[in-house]
């Protein structure tokens, strides 16, 4: 059984020790398929900087996990959460973590407003207390919910107001929001689902990264500045919104590799969640436009070369 647990933990499987139907298709796995997983990851890499430094924090999403290095402190590792495979991808891309915030509001996406919010406010009004929403314009200023009515609804779907969740343990961020901005809008957060966590697949965003452990990324990405791991739990359990900008910026990389190789030279494979491999196969098979340059595969499929909202 330790043995069959070793081998899911290699294969992004929950490790209970059963071969069931997921285990069982791993274990039949063509070796030639393991073999085109090791080159697809290895011409990915090709499409990197060649003067990558640390510190960078990297997200790889077929495996569902965050990984941070740094010259000054330990590496750390944490399961996250990605986007839904079948609506919601996150993308392929690089950038920079410029600021933290503690206990973040979170402005909900006018997609989410419309097709989720507004129906569920037009049933009960009292939707919005008890999910810790507020409706404001876009000064800031909070509507009363005494105003609500047909008439303000309509302006909602019309982007003319917006919903905000208000800070605290409830909030779909959580208690912190990391932010490397971007034209996707994407960043890493909290959440207080943390039930998700313990799956083994873990696309269910709608695009932002959700860490399991956002204190200790926190803790990782401060190390350099005056802040306590303290005074980092006393802002995210305290009752003001904080923005804490870095002294330097931090690389974020979001990467997509189904396989990778560990320190110690283990190998470890993983579902081609969104169909990225297969993708890139296409686009390989037709040969590189040029001699020695990474072949021009976003021109075929825009899912393959660096192309999320949260949740």
């Amino acid at each position: 059984m330790k043995a069959v647990k070793h081998f899911q933990q290699r294969h992004g499987l929950f490790p209970d020790g059963a071969i069931g139907k997921d285990t069982f298709n791993q274990l039949v796995m063509p070796l030639g398929r393991r073999v085109s997983q090791l080159q697809f990851m290895l011409e990915r890499w090709r499409w990197l900087r060649s003067d990558l430094r640390t510190p960078f924090i990297m997200v790889n999403i077929p495996e569902f996990q965050l990984h941070a290095y740094s010259d000054r402190q330990k590496p750390i590792s944490m399961r996250v959460v990605v986007g839904k495979a079948l609506d919601h991808q996150t993308p392929v891309f690089e950038d920079q973590m410029r600021y933290i915030i503690f206990r973040p509001f979170w402005n909900v996406p006018d997609s989410i407003v419309k097709a989720e919010l507004v129906p569920e406010i037009r049933k009960n009004k009292a939707y919005l207390d008890k999910h810790q929403y507020e409706i404001v314009d876009h000064h800031g200023e909070v509507v009363p919910p005494e105003k609500i009515n047909a008439k303000l609804l309509k302006r909602l779907e019309d982007k003319q107001l917006e919903i905000r969740q208000k800070p605290g343990p409830g909030n779909s961020l959580g208690l912190a929001k990391f932010v490397f901005p971007n034209h996707y809008d994407v960043y890493m957060h909290g959440t207080p689902e943390r039930g998700l966590f313990g799956r083994a697949r873990r696309d269910y965003s709608h695009g932002c990264i959700r860490v399991e452990n956002p204190a200790a990324l926190a803790k990782w990405v401060l190390h350099s500045t005056s802040w306590s791991d303290e005074q980092i739990l006393a802002a995210m359990n305290g009752t003001e919104t904080q923005q804490v900008n870095l002294p330097h910026p931090i690389r974020v990389m979001i990467l997509y590799g189904t396989a990778s190789v560990e320190e110690n030279g283990e190998v470890r494979f993983f579902d081609d969640v969104y169909g990225h491999d297969a993708a890139l196969q296409a686009a390989l098979a037709n040969g590189y436009p040029y001699p020695d340059a990474p072949v021009a595969a976003e021109a075929s499929n825009p899912n393959v070369r660096p192309v999320g909202t949260p949740n």
